[in-house]
């Protein structure tokens, strides 16, 4: 085999490529509306796949999981690098913390299977923190450098309280709820005048 035809063939085709990003969304889409217990076949039909395609890029349910969360992590770190070039940061951290509802709302559709992986949790939880604080970081630290925010919350506050209040909120409208709040909690976390003497 010349070297060219070994590279070719170690590179994964464009349709395998395409493939594995429709199933990737279709999970995202499968697990934030009803869970993990839906079954991989209406995930692999939600991604207009066989499930034998499927099941050759991931061939494990706590694979396919672990690279959605994964996943929806670099896209929200992402998100927050190109937020971070705009003028308002504290708009742009609204828009973050929006975007991590939907990302909690994936994990708790997965919950029980991302606990049950085992592909070292703690691993996973581990980069998922340290993505998520860095994000954050990005608007929030300029935001208090600026003097446009609070200097004594950290990204880790953030973080928690975004997490803690989805965690808090139950029923179908959940999100909406959590959001309301979080504009409560973005809106307290913006520096205002002092108050008079």
């Amino acid at each position: 085999m010349t070297e060219d035809a070994a590279s070719a063939a170690r590179k994964p085709r464009a349709d395998s490529i395409r493939n594995r990003e429709r199933v990737l969304e279709a999970a995202k889409t499968v697990f934030s509306q009803g869970g993990t217990e839906v079954g991989l076949a209406a995930v692999a039909r939600q991604a207009g796949v066989g499930i034998g395609t499927l099941y050759r890029h991931f061939p494990t349910r706590e694979a396919l999981y672990e690279a959605v969360y994964r996943r929806e992590v670099e896209q929200l770190a992402e998100l927050a690098t190109r937020l971070a070039a705009e003028q308002d940061r504290l708009e742009g951290l609204r828009r973050l913390m929006q975007a991590l509802v939907q990302l909690v709302a994936t994990k708790k559709g997965m919950g029980a299977a991302l606990a049950m992986a085992a592909h070292k949790p703690p691993e996973l939880m581990a980069f998922t923190t340290r993505r998520l604080q860095e994000a954050i970081g990005l608007l929030l630290h300029p935001a208090a450098e600026a003097g446009e925010a609070r200097a004594d919350i950290t990204a880790e506050d953030v973080l928690r309280t975004v997490v803690g209040l989805c965690y808090l909120q139950e029923g179908p409208d959940w999100q909406q709820r959590a959001l309301r709040l979080l504009d409560v909690f973005l809106d307290g976390l913006r520096r205002g005048d002092p108050p008079a003497p």
